[in-house]
């Protein structure tokens, strides 16, 4: 994930209908993101935030994103 500012964050927790606190827990991996709500994030903010971004399971839970250029390294054991 590129670096999101705090105010950006706040801007995109509005767009996305979020408490700001939950999406900056679900973008440093204390949380998970609900994956259709994940679905919905990434739609809103226009591809900004990725699903890969709000859930540390992206690759079990959309294996067709590990194709796409850009995605995160998957983890060894999953890969």
């Amino acid at each position: 994930m590129s670096e999101i500012s705090p105010k950006e964050r706040a801007e995109l927790a509005a767009i996305a209908g979020l408490n700001p606190q939950y999406l900056y827990q679900c973008l440093s991996r204390r949380r998970d993101m609900d994956a259709t709500l994940a679905s919905k994030v990434e739609e809103l903010t226009k591809k900004r935030l990725r699903r890969w971004d709000l859930r540390r399971d992206w690759y079990e839970t959309w294996p067709e994103l590990r194709r796409l250029k850009g995605a995160p390294e998957v983890p060894q054991e999953a890969a």
